[in-house]
């Protein structure tokens, strides 16, 4: 994404372009929260769609579906942002559907939140644009300082969470961040929504194993074909044959 404001709103306007572009980084995907049926095969080989609910009449549970760092107002306001940098539009569900939330959840209060696989030794000196992050502060704690600091510019434009503002002001309020125009204490608004863009792709684009990409919704809008056991049925094809995308569930 670029530096300036209009190429944010570009961006999220043709969000049809974007799909296409950022299909280049996929991982695995896992099933996620959002699902309503499940394909099942019984005893003779024969496959079924049963319904969610069990034999009793239970709604079945998702058990992704749950918060181990943030709160839930933080939570609805990574929700709301998340949703604006990859809306729901005529392609296919946005990152609120996807269970994008949970997958930034589940990452940081995880190694990822805590750099764990990083060296973490100082200095801690700006380095050079091909060096990367050079921060001494950790994932998870950028993340809370940026959502608090969404809360807190949301507050002063209309006196209200960033999650209960409009659509527009949310894009606004997100632009400023990626033109690094708020002040945060030991970091920079760009390093916050950088962070909060890439684990939004991650969570849509994850396999469910990690909580996003619920209903393997994300990998059926890019038509890939997720964690395959093989390809030797139609590898010499000529023709592009589509898949029903397959999570590593799916092989257990």
């Amino acid at each position: 994404m670029s530096e300036n404001k209009e190429t944010f709103t570009e961006k999220k306007s043709t969000r049809r372009n974007f799909l296409k572009n950022s299909g280049l980084t996929l991982g695995g995907i896992v099933l996620g929260g959002a699902v309503t049926s499940l394909v099942v095969k019984n005893n003779d080989g024969e496959t079924t769609v049963a319904d969610s609910h069990s034999s009793h009449g239970a709604e079945t549970s998702n058990f992704n579906r749950a918060l181990m760092f943030f709160n839930i107002e933080q939570f609805l306001t990574v929700e709301a942002a998340a949703e604006q940098i990859f809306p729901k539009d005529e392609n296919g569900p946005g990152a609120k559907e996807l269970l994008v939330g949970y997958y930034i959840d589940h990452q940081l209060a995880g190694g990822f939140g805590s750099n764990a696989k990083e060296f973490r030794q100082g200095p801690f000196l700006k380095g050079e644009p091909t060096q990367g992050n050079q921060s001494a502060i950790l994932n998870k704690d950028l993340f809370t300082m940026g959502v608090a600091a969404l809360d807190a510019e949301a507050f002063k434009l209309a006196e209200k969470k960033f999650y209960e503002l409009e659509e527009e002001k949310q894009i606004e309020l997100l632009q400023k961040f990626e033109a690094d125009e708020v002040a945060l204490n030991g970091a920079t608004s760009k390093q916050f929504f950088n962070l909060l863009k890439k684990l939004t792709i991650e969570g849509v684009y994850a396999d469910p194993l990690y909580g996003g990409n619920a209903n393997l919704e994300g990998w059926k809008m890019k038509r890939y074909p997720g964690s395959q056991m093989s390809y030797v049925n139609i590898i010499e094809k000529d023709e592009f044959v589509e898949m029903e995308p397959k999570s590593l569930s799916d092989h257990q």
